[in-house]
């Protein structure tokens, strides 16, 4: 059993949400579907989905229905980092969180249907911010600034100066 899982909390779309987290990763999987026994659950019935798991990379995730409650939605506080090994993973991911009512917001970070952010982010990028030459970092940051969807070959120019 995974010792640190993440919850997200939906009002009554949890085993929607799983299922398409599960469908726009490629190395995922849905998980356990439960119900609510009934009983005592604020907004389950009986019989409804209570949790929906599903899981990307061998990381777990359970997707709650909760109910309606106006502090439990999503907010750009919390994101989810995609490390990309290229342009054409950068754009498939970037695709598929988009569209459906998700939204591109700046500097490689879209907003999926749901409303959680998410960062898309080619590899060269934290090689680049990590590594020891500060001006290829300068010039790579403020590359990054002017760009919605990031632009791997862009990246790389600025890097080289």
């Amino acid at each position: 059993m995974q010792k640190l899982t993440t919850w997200l909390w939906f009002e009554n779309q949890a085993e929607e949400a799983a299922r398409y987290y599960a469908s726009v990763f490629r190395n995922a999987k849905m998980g356990e579907v439960v119900h609510a026994p009934g009983g005592g659950e604020p907004y389950t019935t009986e019989g409804q989905v209570l949790t929906a798991e599903f899981v990307i990379e061998g990381h777990h995730f359970f997707c709650l229905n909760g109910g309606p409650h106006p502090e439990a939605k999503p907010n750009d506080a919390v994101s989810f980092h995609i490390l990309c090994a290229d342009q054409a993973e950068v754009d498939e991911y970037w695709n598929k969180l988009a569209a459906d009512g998700g939204r591109e917001v700046q500097c490689g970070w879209v907003k999926d249907r749901y409303g959680f952010s998410w960062q898309i982010v080619p590899e060269i990028l934290e090689r680049v911010m990590a590594g020891p030459d500060r001006e290829a970092a300068k010039r790579v940051t403020a590359a990054m600034m002017k760009m919605v969807k990031l632009d791997v070959a862009e990246l790389e120019k600025a890097a080289r100066g």
